[in-house]
């Protein structure tokens, strides 16, 4: 069982990225899954939830109508869209997946039960 994250790099503020969370042993449209950030000096922090088949979409106030979260599920793949990219929003970025009985917001790490390994994002000024 694996989630890979990927689609980081350094851009310059404005710009766009999209991450994808890809999962090995997850069939991921059956799970809750979360995207997560860690800056610099500071707390991971929780971003974006969407829910297993449910529609549930969730965004941190930081980022509501700058990020979207998605999934494809013939790809076994969910993404991140992060438009107008700033340089607060430099930081690695995690994604992590979580069985639906255990999800409560969906916000709390310890609800989730995998997690993949990270991808930077860096935003230049």
């Amino acid at each position: 069982v694996q989630l890979q994250a990927s689609g980081g790099g350094l851009v310059q503020a404005g710009e766009s990225l999209r991450l994808s969370c890809s999962g090995s042993g997850l069939t991921l449209d059956a799970f809750g899954i979360g995207w997560f950030r860690k800056a610099p000096g500071k707390e991971r922090e929780w971003v974006s939830y969407m829910g297993s088949r449910d529609g549930v979409r969730d965004y941190a106030d930081s980022v509501v109508a700058q990020f979207t979260i998605s999934e494809d599920v013939a790809e076994n793949t969910d993404y991140l869209q992060m438009n107008s990219l700033k340089p607060e929003d430099t930081a690695i970025y995690y994604c992590a997946a979580a069985n639906p009985c255990t999800i409560v917001s969906g916000r709390e790490e310890h609800e989730y039960q995998h997690w993949g390994q990270g991808t930077q994002v860096t935003v230049s000024s």
